[in-house]
């Protein structure tokens, strides 16, 4: 364990044998001083990206009313808890998007770039707006980035309209032609986040061996515990507890699957059999990577584009993909509305986790910047226009919630992604398409 006499290091670690567990930000790690003196510990600034494929059903999507977020809309209903850390978005569209493609919508949602047509490996898209953040706020971190998603087996070759297959499999591009692939194995998130040293295999057999994570850091635990004031403890309490909770996720998904006599092929062991279960397992160590600073820049696909998913839990048997070429037939619509608030209501128990979890002198979701949404409008007509996109958190940053922004005429998405970007200290001239940043709807963040 790394302590100095007079104040925590900001990047203190609790070590165990082929394990790091990082600390939450604690008050202890502000420089040393005068009791009348002594503030919070300054947070950090998050970015992430949540993905969802194929658009939404705009009738129930859209809020209505004016600029006050007044009254949330069916879809986003889930939302009402945290409406005042909330800004809705109508009119954003992704141009270089067209022709419109499933391929398309997933490769220029984080991009803003024309994807080249091709069926081979000679890809070209653009550094998406997550990467240009990981290479400043992320430098000084465990994790630059994280890449998450939610599907475990990624279909090679050509998708979709002569698009080769990488486009829709990566929302991260750390270069034109250097797609970031995502994990969607819990337990391979984890080791990601605590695991150190060793091949995947040596990782796999020390944590076949060790009951927790935290058994093998409890002596660091205690000793650091000695030495920090009563916020700080119940801090640190809580965030062991979380990540105790997480790893019991994992072992009951583990049992699950070594009780089950069937082969899945597409559900390796240790992922949780519902999909609700598998997207809250995986938001909660989005959670915990942020909480320990261990990486400030998160992406996640909460489904793929084309994804032949079932949600039976909310009463749609049907095919997503399918069924989002609904031709306007009423039925098949209030279908995609229900998938559509079900993906919500899973971010909504997100952004209520990050608002309960202190950090500095605020919450995470203070300190954290997520936008939510997708690459495609009307799925039925394969459109990029009108995209379904909100801004959540961020109020350290000078994101100013409660909001529902109407654009008269088509905005470029990448407005937005330039603006976010600046909202977390990256600064860029210009990025993808953009034609400018919306400063207007945010507020001076505090010196």
């Amino acid at each position: 364990m790394i302590i100095t006499k007079k104040a925590l290091p900001r990047r203190t670690f609790l070590r165990g044998m082929r394990a790091t567990l990082a600390l939450p930000l604690l008050d202890a790690m502000v420089p040393a001083a005068t009791a009348l003196d002594r503030t919070p510990a300054k947070p950090v600034p998050r970015l992430g990206f949540v993905f969802i494929p194929m658009g939404c059903d705009h009738s129930r999507w859209t809020p209505g009313g004016g600029p006050l977020l007044d009254k949330l809309s069916p879809i986003l209903t889930p939302l009402e808890n945290v409406k005042q850390d909330l800004i809705v978005f109508t009119n954003f569209d992704l141009k270089n998007a067209y022709p419109g493609t499933h391929s398309t919508s997933n490769a220029a949602f984080l991009s803003a770039a024309f994807a080249k047509h091709t069926e081979s490996s000679d890809y070209y898209l653009g550094t998406t707006v997550d990467q240009h953040a990981a290479r400043e706020i992320g430098k000084d971190t465990q994790l630059p980035s994280l890449e998450l998603s939610m599907d475990l087996l990624q279909t090679v070759g050509q998708c979709n309209n002569g698009y080769a297959c990488v486009y829709q499999n990566n929302l991260s591009w750390s270069s034109p032609t250097s797609p970031l692939p995502s994990e969607a194995h819990p337990r391979t998130v984890f080791e990601r986040l605590f695991g150190e040293g060793g091949s995947v295999e040596d990782r796999r057999a020390a944590l076949r061996e060790r009951a927790s994570l935290l058994d093998l850091v409890r002596d660091d635990i205690a000793r650091l515990k000695a030495r920090l004031g009563h916020a700080d403890r119940v801090r640190v309490d809580s965030y062991l507890t979380s990540i105790r909770e997480v790893e019991r996720q994992i072992q009951r998904a583990e049992a699950g699957a070594a009780d089950n006599p069937l082969p899945d092929l597409d559900r390796p062991k240790g992922v949780p059999a519902a999909y609700a279960d598998h997207a809250k397992l995986m938001f909660d160590l989005q959670l915990l990577a942020y909480q320990g600073d261990i990486t400030r820049v998160i992406t996640f696909q909460l489904a793929r584009e084309l994804s032949g998913r079932t949600y039976p839990e909310v009463g749609v048997p049907d095919p997503h993909h399918p069924l989002s070429h609904h031709g306007n037939d009423p039925e098949k619509v209030e279908k995609i509305s229900r998938i559509n608030r079900f993906h919500v209501s899973l971010f909504a128990e997100h952004l209520e986790k990050l608002k309960a979890t202190p950090d500095g002198d605020g919450s995470l979701l203070d300190h954290t910047v997520l936008l939510y949404g997708s690459g495609m409008g009307n799925p039925s007509t394969h459109d990029h226009d009108n995209l379904p996109i909100l801004v959540a958190g961020g109020a350290a940053c000078g994101v100013r919630g409660g909001r529902h922004v109407r654009y008269d005429e088509g905005t470029p998405l990448a407005n937005l992604h330039l603006t976010l970007l600046d909202r977390v200290g990256v600064r860029l001239e210009s990025f993808g398409d953009s034609n400018g940043k919306i400063d207007d709807l945010f507020q001076a963040v505090p010196v």
